[in-house]
């Protein structure tokens, strides 16, 4: 897979999570918080934004702050697992 391509997958998956959390916002059935989180630590690694926004969660939240370290390690540790061949 050449970079691009993964950079598109990316995005694409961090945007979804994003949607996914907003509607989680108005419905019950879904955690809305929670996929909100996943989508911005994914989309921190290729948006600024995302991860100055990350940045005052984790000020703000110390308990969380630790969940999300875990979590965007867990996360780079598969995105970099995934084979380019470039």
């Amino acid at each position: 897979m050449n970079q691009e391509c993964k950079r598109w997958l990316i995005l694409l998956t961090g945007w979804g999570f994003v949607l996914l959390g907003i509607v989680g916002l108005v419905l019950p059935i879904l955690q809305g918080i929670l996929f909100l989180l996943i989508g911005l630590v994914i989309l921190s690694s290729e948006y600024v934004w995302a991860h100055h926004v990350l940045e005052k969660l984790q000020k703000r939240f110390p308990k969380l702050a630790v969940h999300l370290h875990k979590a965007s390690e867990k996360a780079r540790s598969r995105v970099n697992r995934t084979p380019t061949n470039s």
